[in-house]
């Protein structure tokens, strides 16, 4: 498996929250976010789709969807990863992997692409795609 180093301070941001979100501290992924930060899984009518806000992010959606997986599932694998910059902000695209177990011992396994905006040390913005179909089909819609 490639190891993806950084090229710069927010592509090291970016590599430095997925550790932490694949651990499942909750608590400390909350020092990568302002209040006005953003996080949009682009998706539609399955759990999770939106914008989540500020503190909202970690209250209102990764808890409850990390508390679907067993402690410290799911882990954020990633592959690729190139950034830009512009006007003051980074932008950092991502490809990656996410496994893990559900708290009844259904497998979890799909590829992402992620954009995060990032100025000053934190996360702005980030767009997560995924596979929604596998995502609908685990979640037993389809």
């Amino acid at each position: 498996m490639m190891t993806v180093q950084a090229a710069n301070a927010a592509e090291q941001l970016v590599l430095d929250f997925f550790v932490v979100l694949s651990s499942g501290d909750l608590e400390t992924l909350r020092g990568f976010y302002r209040e006005a930060s953003v996080w949009e899984p682009k998706v539609k009518d399955i759990p999770g789709a939106g914008r989540h806000v500020g503190m909202a992010i970690i209250d209102e959606f990764l808890a409850p969807v990390r508390g679907m997986f067993k402690p410290g599932d799911p882990k954020v694998h990633v592959q690729a990863m190139f950034s830009q910059t512009k006007d003051g902000t980074t932008w950092v695209c991502v490809e990656s992997n996410s496994t893990g177990e559900s708290m009844d011992g259904k497998v979890y396994d799909n590829d992402y692409c992620w954009v995060f905006e990032i100025s000053n040390g934190k996360i702005d913005a980030m767009r997560e795609y995924m596979d929604s179909l596998y995502t609908a089909k685990w979640f037993g819609m389809v």
